[in-house]
């Protein structure tokens, strides 16, 4: 898990191209949408497709977001737990 915490880190800067936010900064418990990194909804749009076509998980339920992308830790427990990498 640890591992897929620091690649989201350096996933999520990248693709939002946050120039202000290195990716050792952040904690796995900091605020996504709004916080530390600044995401918006639009940056959350890009995010959900940068998750489905790196690690082949669709984010399609409106009312899953707020919880998925509400602090680092939350959304590599998504991925990790619907992984097909990782499923039964």
């Amino acid at each position: 898990m640890e591992h897929l915490l620091n690649e989201l880190k350096v996933r999520i800067v990248e693709t939002l191209n946050l120039e202000d936010v290195l990716p050792d900064e952040s904690d796995e418990d900091d605020q996504l949408v709004g916080g530390e990194f600044g995401i918006d909804s639009i940056d959350v749009l890009e995010l959900v497709m940068m998750i489905e076509k790196d690690y082949s998980i669709k984010i399609d339920n409106k009312e899953l977001g707020p919880e998925v992308f509400s602090t680092l830790k939350a959304l590599a427990e998504y991925i990790y737990e619907n992984s097909p990498e990782t499923s039964d």
